[in-house]
C-alpha cells in the first residue's frame, strides 16, 4: 500500500512540473501566428499573460480569446525596436501582476532576397526586430527576474541560424545572434535563477510564412526537404515551450529545442 501511495505521489509530482497556474507571462508577437498559440496554450496551463504586439487589434482579439475561455489576459502595443516602448510593457507587467516569471520572447519579421542586392534598410529592419529587439526585451525583463531571483525567457530562434536558406541572409543572421545570445545570458543569469533557452523552429505555417508559401511549387520544395513529410503547425511548438516555461526544464539553460521535422538531421 506504501509503495503504490508513493508511485501515485511521484506521478503527481511529475504532473505538477507542468503547471503554470498564476504564472505571470510576457508573449511578444503575441497577436498572431505562433505568438497567438503559444498565448492560448499558456492560459490553458493556467498562466496569467500580457499579449504584446506592435498591432493592438490583434493583440485584443487574442485576450478576449482568452477572456472568453476564463483566463486572465492584458493585451498591450509594443515596438520592440523601441527601448523605452518595451520598458513600458514591463512596467505594464509588474503594476498589473507584481512580478514577470516567464517571457516568450517571439516578435519578429521575415524579408527575403539575395544577399547581392539586399538592401541595407531591409538588413536593419529584420536586425533591429529580430535581433536588438530581441536582446532589448530579454534585458529589460532580465533585470526584474534578477531582482526577483528567477524566471524564465524563452527566445525564438529559427532552423535558419544553422542552415544557409538562400535569401534569408539578414533572417539568418539575426536569428544565429539569437542563439549566442541565449548562451551568454543564460551563463550570466544563472546565478540568479533565471533560465534563457531558446526554441528553434523549421518552416511553421502562420502569418509570417504565408506569402513565401503561396507558390504551389515552392510549398512542395519545402515539404520535400522535410523528413517527416510535412511543414508545421503552431501547435507543433507548443510542447517544447510549455516545457521550457515550467519546472520540467528546471536543470536546463542555454539551449535550443529545434523543431523541424527532421530537416536538421537529413
Amino acid at each position: 500500500m506504501g509503495a503504490k501511495l508513493n508511485t501515485v505521489v511521484a506521478i503527481m509530482k511529475d504532473k505538477d512540473l507542468f503547471d503554470l497556474t498564476d504564472k505571470i507571462t510576457i508573449i511578444t508577437g503575441g497577436g498572431s501566428g505562433i505568438g497567438r498559440r503559444t498565448a492560448l496554450a499558456f492560459a490553458e496551463y493556467g498562466a496569467k499573460s500580457i499579449i504584446a504586439d506592435i498591432d493592438p487589434k490583434a493583440a485584443s482579439l487574442v485576450a478576449s480569446e482568452i477572456h472568453a475561455k476564463g483566463g486572465k489576459a492584458i493585451p498591450h502595443r509594443v515596438d520592440v525596436t523601441q527601448p523605452g516602448e518595451v520598458q513600458g510593457m514591463v512596467n505594464v507587467a509588474v503594476d498589473s501582476f507584481g512580478r514577470i516569471d516567464i517571457l516568450f520572447n517571439n516578435a519578429g519579421i521575415s524579408l527575403r532576397g539575395p544577399a547581392e542586392s539586399f538592401s541595407i534598410e531591409d538588413w536593419n529592419q529584420v536586425i533591429a526586430i529580430n535581433l536588438t529587439g530581441m536582446f532589448v526585451c530579454a534585458q529589460t525583463v532580465g533585470k526584474v527576474m534578477i531582482k526577483q531571483r528567477g524566471g524564465k525567457i524563452i527566445n525564438t530562434a529559427s532552423v535558419s541560424a544553422e542552415l544557409g536558406h538562400p535569401g534569408n541572409v539578414a533572417y539568418a543572421a539575426a536569428k544565429h545572434g539569437v542563439v549566442g545570445m541565449t548562451r551568454v545570458m543564460a551563463v550570466e543569469w544563472a546565478k540568479y535563477g533565471v533560465s534563457v533557452n531558446c526554441i528553434g523552429p523549421g518552416v511553421i505555417k502562420t502569418p509570417l510564412t504565408a506569402k513565401a508559401l503561396e507558390d504551389p511549387k515552392k510549398y512542395q520544395e519545402l515539404v520535400g526537404k522535410v523528413p517527416m513529410g510535412r511543414l508545421g503547425e503552431p501547435e507543433d511548438l507548443i510542447g517544447a515551450v510549455i516545457f521550457l516555461a515550467s519546472q520540467a526544464s528546471s536543470y536546463m539553460t542555454g539551449q535550443t529545442i529545434y523543431i523541424e521535422g527532421g530537416r536538421m538531421s537529413d
